[in-house]
């Protein structure tokens, strides 16, 4: 299973191969992406059934059932329900900027077990609620859960991989995410037919599951040899660590480039402060601009609310619910593992270009089918609808081998160590808070906007795919200690980080 593999940098040869610790390590810790997907299928599919929003939202319910004047695009346009769905984020972008230093401090493994024991709290407590404000109390811990989740699982994956599988490995995050959505999904479908209106609560408690897995694995996973030299001084230790990770005893190489960069980042008190520094500004600007378009791609309107959209165009509870199922589920999760296995060959660049060409196109098919054949009342004939169908999938593919995992891996592997964590927790607030703004105005847009929000998002993606042509350096088997390379050679980027990377190398060499 171990296979072995030279992995060159600017300072020399790392010696190691992917070795069946690394994989289970790896595989425990993507878990992480597990209860992310999870909540994402679930929120959107309760919102879409009768007894939910009967016992929450009945306002909702009473438009969507009664009231015949209101337009399709308007019947579930509600700050309250779209507050249950954007709570867990707000919740999530406060957790991550706490996580960064619980990362940097005590390490990703402690991280990583205080997001799926929030996460499994919040699971029972939204299972059991009995009111609207139990419920969104509920979802504030679960974005507890997932703030710290994913502020540590990407960094923990990109550092216990070697560098030329990095890719691979931190995409499994996104794969877990994936089938996360998809077993949401396939339960909501099974819920939603259960007599008596009680299905939702098992829906919502489920989340406990793969909770339950992430907190107990978590209990057993190593801590990465970056973070066991950020954190002691026991550098034997690491160097054990290190030696078991990659496989071979021959890890000098690799354990110098650690030291050095642990030097660096135990001399710095204010991480926040340090990263607003002119050497470090292309990492904050991806970490700023990456999580943004990632969620003006439009994808978590179709994740949060495909079930919505389908009973918008005129699909019943039960078929707007299995389409999600297999739309969201069994599409995205097989583009993510396509990409899983072609990103270190193709490279990050080349499936963020693909994947921009394939989601602006679907977004306008799907935007002028809607503008032609659904109006505020009534609904589409069956073969526009199965087009719509069709071109969602497209769109689903497009993001799920492209900006859905990229958008994780590229921020968790550009950091230098001395500010890893807290450009992570960026990466991770800026995602969440546009995730919150998308979430909570998305029902209204879709009042207003109607088909054009579908034009409004293939525009963002126009804009973040040039972003990507011009700014972005490729990243594919450059060891993440010596990631400071791509930027001195790129075009734009060596005007700006030449002088900051001087400062570095002496700071290494001292």
């Amino acid at each position: 299973m171990a296979v072995g593999s030279a992995i060159t940098s600017e300072g020399g040869q790392y010696n190691g191969k992917m070795t069946p610790f690394v994989v289970l390590s790896c595989m425990i810790a993507a878990m992480g992406g597990l209860i992310f997907g999870y909540d994402i299928g679930v929120s959107g599919g309760v919102t879409s059934m009768e007894p939910f929003l009967e016992k929450f939202f009945r306002e909702v319910y009473t438009k969507m059932r009664e009231d015949t004047r209101i337009s399709n695009y308007c019947k579930f346009d509600s700050q309250l329900l779209t507050s249950f769905t954007s709570s867990l984020y707000i919740a999530g972008l406060v957790a991550s900027l706490f996580a960064s230093s619980v990362t940097r401090t005590y390490g990703r493994k402690p991280s990583i077990l205080l997001g799926g024991a929030a996460f499994l709290a919040g699971s029972a407590l939204g299972g059991a609620a009995f009111n609207v404000y139990m419920l969104i109390f509920g979802r504030i811990l679960l974005g507890i859960g997932v703030g710290f989740a994913n502020q540590s699982v990407p960094l923990y994956l990109s550092e216990m991989a070697p560098p030329n599988c990095r890719g691979a490995m931190n995409i499994g995050f996104q794969l877990c995410a994936g089938i996360g959505v998809l077993s949401s999904n396939l339960i909501n479908f099974g819920t939603e037919k259960i007599k008596g209106g009680w299905g939702w609560r098992i829906s919502l408690a489920m989340a406990a599951v793969p909770a339950s897995i992430l907190t107990l694995g978590a209990l057993f996973l190593p801590e990465t040899p970056n973070s066991l030299i950020q954190n002691s001084n026991n550098h034997e230790k690491a160097k054990l660590m290190l030696q078991r990770v990659r496989g071979t005893n021959d890890v000098d190489a690799e354990l110098d480039d650690l030291l050095r960069a642990s030097a660096i980042s135990k001399s710095i008190n204010h991480p926040f402060k340090k990263i607003i520094q002119r050497k470090y500004r292309p990492q904050l600007v991806m970490a700023i601009a990456i999580p943004f378009f990632q969620q003006v791609t439009g994808i978590n309107v179709i994740s949060f609310y495909a079930p919505v959209l389908f009973r918008t165009i005129g699909l019943g509870e039960s078929a707007s619910l299995l389409s999600s199922a297999m739309i969201i589920g069994v599409v995205g999760t097989a583009s993510t593992f396509i990409s899983m296995l072609i990103v270190d060959k193709v490279g990050r660049r080349a499936l963020f270009m693909i994947g921009g060409v394939q989601m602006f196109l679907s977004q306008i098919m799907v935007g002028g089918l809607i503008a032609a054949q659904l109006g505020d009342y009534g609904g589409m004939s069956k073969r526009y609808v199965s087009l719509v169908i069709v071109f969602v999938c497209i769109y689903v593919a497009g993001f799920a081998w492209s900006w859905g995992p990229l958008g994780w891996l590229v921020p968790s592997e550009i950091f230098p160590l001395e500010i890893r964590s807290v450009g992570q927790s960026i990466t991770v607030a800026v995602n969440f808070l546009f995730t919150f703004m998308v979430a909570q105005a998305f029902l209204t847009m879709l009042c207003h906007f109607k088909s054009g929000i579908f034009f409004f998002f293939g525009g963002w993606v126009v804009v973040m795919s040039v972003f990507v042509y011009l700014l972005l350096p490729e990243t594919k088997n450059m060891p993440i200690e010596h990631m400071d390379r791509v930027w001195r050679e790129h075009w734009f980027w060596k005007r700006i980080v030449g002088e900051g990377n001087e400062d570095r190398k002496r700071e290494i060499i001292q």
